[in-house]
């Protein structure tokens, strides 16, 4: 692994393209890298506010006097919803990280499964992507 440069992405010859893509440029891998900063940050305020609402509901959550069953109900769905929502930015935050550090460490592009690229207009469509899409198919079918 090379160490990370200060733009916080390597030479952009360094990363693979499928056969017929043009190679990364300077431009597009920055565009990629802020993209990912700008959606990680977006995703720890989500997750901080969403983590207050969770701490709200917990709070309120204790049976109070008057509630029927319906109220209970209603009070842990919403509990349970907004704990889902938060994981999933837990997630998509992990992911982003993750990519983060694959542009740095100079693997982004490259499936972590077979190695193959997984395709430039792949990730700029979904800059999170860490396989190609044979192997992401093969990992749905299972």
């Amino acid at each position: 692994m090379l160490p990370t440069p200060p733009s916080g992405f390597h030479e952009p010859t360094m990363y693979i393209v499928r056969p017929g893509e043009d190679p990364w440029d300077d431009a597009e891998l920055r565009e990629v890298r802020e993209g990912l900063i700008e959606t990680a940050h977006e995703l720890r305020a989500e997750i901080a506010v969403s983590e207050n609402g969770i701490a709200d509901l917990l709070r309120d959550s204790g049976e109070g006097a008057g509630d029927d069953q319906a109220d209970t109900g209603t009070k842990n769905f919403e509990r349970e919803h907004e704990m889902s929502l938060t994981n999933n930015a837990r997630g998509m935050l992990l992911q982003s990280e993750k990519a983060l550090r694959r542009l740095a460490d100079g693997t982004y592009g490259a499936c972590e499964s077979c190695g193959s690229a997984i395709g430039k207009a792949r990730l700029q469509a979904f800059p999170r992507a860490t396989l190609c899409v044979t192997c992401k198919q093969r990992e749905e079918r299972r």
